[in-house]
């Protein structure tokens, strides 16, 4: 089933659920009791948000081998985990502002978890019941100030850096996904969920004995080989099988 975030004209965001093309509103809480609407409202006559609202984002770096070899760096022996804010976070069709203090900024389509429960000091066995559905990601990167602070957090952090979307996907097997990012037309990244290190199970166990997840949290669970430059003009398209297609344009920040 898909869930998303949604606005009608200027009314409240609320969660809904899709049917085919159409919308219904979800009454209650996304991630404890609730109750589904009919869904006739048109799908495109709605404006798709980000699907989560979290209150924290956990990324995963170097989660693909590939990925770290294009950047001359071991795969780690566990998981390399930092944070972006939530106020990187973007929606479908939102646009992805360059920050004039970056000279080099790149694409990371990437798998995200939602979680659905509280969750702390999870065994991997039993690690998907805390997770709600999936999304896609893209986490957006200011490479030169990345490698120039050693620290990932300016690099990483900025506003608009955050697109997720266009929903949440709660029948997907995480196991074996096909990734692909494509800008304008061309192809930078294509691989397997199946390819990653460290798997969702591992990943989500492995956070949890760090930090409680809560309802709504992301894990950004790392991207593939063939990252690249985004220039002003620019279109990005991450794509999941299994969970559809998160789009948005490039822009550079307005001066003044």
């Amino acid at each position: 089933m898909q869930f998303i975030r949604y606005q009608v004209g200027s009314q409240p965001a609320t969660y809904g659920w899709v049917l085919g093309d159409k919308v219904g509103a979800v009454e209650g809480s996304l991630y404890g009791q609730y109750r589904r609407q009919e869904a006739t409202q048109p799908l495109s006559s709605v404006r798709l948000l980000a699907p989560v609202e979290p209150s924290k984002i956990v990324c995963i770096g170097r989660n693909y081998v590939e990925h770290a070899h294009e950047h001359g760096v071991d795969v780690p022996d566990l998981p390399l985990i930092f944070l972006k804010p939530p106020s990187s976070v973007i929606g479908p069709g939102d646009k992805i502002i360059l920050p004039s203090q970056s000279q080099r900024v790149e694409h990371e389509a990437e798998l995200v978890v939602v979680i659905g429960k509280p969750c702390r000091w999870a065994q991997a066995e039993s690690a998907l019941d805390y997770v709600f559905g999936y999304t896609i990601g893209l986490d957006i990167t200011a490479r030169d100030l990345q490698r120039r602070d050693g620290q990932w957090t300016r690099g990483k952090g900025f506003d608009t850096f955050c697109p997720l979307g266009p929903w949440i996907e709660t029948d997907l097997d995480p196991a074996d996904a096909l990734i692909t990012c494509h800008v304008n037309d061309e192809m930078r990244q294509m691989a397997s969920t199946r390819d990653m290190v460290f798997t969702v199970r591992q990943l989500i166990a492995f956070i949890s004995s760090v930090m409680t997840l809560l309802p709504g949290d992301v894990i950004m669970t790392g991207t593939p080989a063939g990252v690249g430059p985004l220039l002003a003009g620019d279109t990005v398209r991450a794509t999941i099988e299994g969970i559809g297609t998160l789009q948005n344009p490039v822009t550079a920040q307005s001066k003044g």
